[in-house]
């Protein structure tokens, strides 16, 4: 009976609303009379399962933040099935696939090949964010049916990402897998997150929500009211959403997976899935070795965004803290849990491998850079890694001390306790690790971009240098505090990192007043990050 309601819901949720008319050759795609269904919704999850890769907006060189890849990925879709598609720009105009704006460009059948489509995405980045996602999108009710592929996670004005996977067998830290990108908008992986979230706000409209379903009514296209959606629902805002759960996170992971796993089932679930990250790691370090071991991937260079695994150890380090995690508050034998990760060969190489119990506990070392050599991929060189993160702390300190001492005292005072906070870990992991001095550090090469032309001089190039390299410096002092503790002091993640991005605004103030040729080393802010 439950599957004859549903089936019947599927049949009768089709608006009532004409859509074949009035399409125009000049406008970006025709729907004929194609329209969003449940059935739908579900063949757009399956695609994003089965086409969605890290690479994706790379082998198509679509630049993006986070905003920009979820509304790519609904409006590609939508192209290549003749669907509707919509979006609500920064100034109120509601824009689709009906536009014509673009007629004067080329189309083609195939989407990554079609100007007029391209053009048209290029523009709608933008001109949406995260701020305009509420427009489009409705909250739904949290359960299996509802939360799918393809539904997006929003919190409010900052970030968004869309749902890759849903795994309900206890293989993974959470049930919901994200696809995420963030600023600066540039042709960049996509990185695969577990989910995470604040509690969202009903206000805002955040949270876990789907897209919504444009229709055309009297010749005119818009949205159905939200509430009418199948799935709608607000229950996620209600103040008992979270009673009895530590948080909201672990709330919808209880609506999604109520399963209580043996502790002892759990843990060989997760280590499997490590696992399985790790070896798929091997071949694409390898590859990356190969490209750039000469030298030709720079960080931050085209190369280097390819075949950089910052997203991918990221997932690495979130699944082996909750491997921790899940053996503590167990109490878990402490020994026999050893004894078995170091029984499951991970293999770097043709003649090297480690095992699952080494990256267990060295994956805040693994390397993402691909020019470095395999065993420092791999967590080898934890200290000359450490010594290079210890460096280049002291070099912040000192470049804030320089710049911002006498101009901004008090700025200066707090930048500097943050680096030294930064500091201090460093050297309690040194002591820990037993690390001596290395005697030779290498030296990484930076990309620089080709030089623009301009009617002014290019001043103070030392300067300009001096505040790309503190930029660096600034950037893998978010990585470092990103990936060391995210998962286990997110209070104190978002605290620092908040105060690492205030510095890297000042040294984009710095560069522009500077007048600094080239990429300025922080794009205007877009309130996301």
């Amino acid at each position: 009976m439950p599957f004859l309601v549903f089936f019947l819901l599927i049949l009768t949720f089709v608006p009532c609303f004409g859509q074949t008319s009035n399409e125009s050759p000049d406008q970006l795609w025709e729907v004929g009379d194609r329209q969003w269904t449940i059935e739908e919704e579900h063949r757009f999850g399956k695609w994003i399962q089965e086409t969605m890769t890290e690479d994706f907006f790379i082998r198509y060189m679509i630049p993006t933040d986070c905003a920009d890849a979820v509304y790519a990925i609904r409006w590609i879709y939508a192209r290549i099935n003749h669907l509707p598609a919509a979006a609500t720009t920064k100034e109120g105009r509601f824009i689709g696939h009906w536009s014509t704006d673009w007629s004067f460009l080329p189309t083609h059948a195939e989407w990554d090949r079609d100007e007029r489509f391209r053009a048209a995405l290029l523009y709608l980045f933008p001109i949406t964010w995260t701020g305009t996602l509420p427009l489009d999108t409705y909250p739904v009710r949290i359960s299996p049916d509802s939360v799918t592929p393809g539904t997006l996670f929003l919190v409010s004005e900052s970030h968004t990402g869309i749902i890759a996977h849903v795994s309900r067998d206890g293989s993974q830290a959470h049930p919901l897998q994200t696809w995420e990108s963030a600023l600066p908008v540039k042709v960049q992986k996509l990185s695969l997150k577990t989910f995470y979230s604040g509690r969202p706000a009903s206000k805002a409209r955040s949270g876990l929500v789907k897209f919504r379903w444009p229709v055309s009514e009297n010749g005119e296209w818009k949205y159905i009211d939200a509430t009418k959606y199948p799935f709608y629902s607000e229950e996620q805002y209600a103040s008992a959403f979270c009673k009895g759960y530590a948080d909201y996170v672990e709330a919808v992971a209880r609506r999604i997976d109520p399963t209580d796993y043996l502790p002892i089932e759990k843990m060989v679930k997760v280590m499997g899935t490590l696992t399985r990250l790790l070896k798929e790691r091997v071949s694409i370090v390898q590859e990356g070795y190969e490209q750039c071991r000469d030298g030709g991937c720079p960080e931050a260079s085209e190369m280097w965004e390819i075949f950089n695994t910052s997203g991918r150890d990221g997932m690495i380090i979130s699944l082996a803290d909750y491997l921790s995690q899940v053996i503590q508050s167990n109490a878990l034998d402490q020994e026999m849990t050893k004894e078995m990760m170091e029984t499951i060969p991970i293999q770097i190489s043709e003649n090297r491998s480690v095992t699952l119990y080494h990256v267990y506990q060295n994956c805040l070392w693994l390397s993402p850079h691909p020019e470095d050599e395999i065993e420092a991929r791999w967590g080898l060189k934890k200290c000359v890694m450490i010594y290079v993160q210890t460096r280049a702390t002291r070099e912040s300190i000192s470049f804030i001390e320089k710049t911002y001492r006498k101009r901004d005292p008090r700025f200066a005072n707090f930048s500097i306790r943050q680096q030294q906070q930064i500091l201090q870990r460093l050297n309690e992991e040194w002591t820990r690790s037993e690390c001596t001095e290395p005697v030779q550090i290498p030296q990484k090469k930076s990309w620089v971009p080709p030089p623009r032309s301009s009617t002014g001089p290019y001043r103070g190039l030392k300067k300009c240098e001096a505040i790309r390299a503190e930029a660096r410096a600034t950037q893998d002092a978010i990585s470092f505090i990103e990936k060391t503790y995210r998962a286990k002091d997110p209070e104190y993640a978002d605290f620092s990192i908040q105060q690492q991005e205030l510095i890297l605004q000042r040294l984009s103030e710095e560069w522009s007043g500077s007048r600094c040729a080239g990429l300025p080393p922080l794009p205007e802010k877009k309130v996301e990050r």
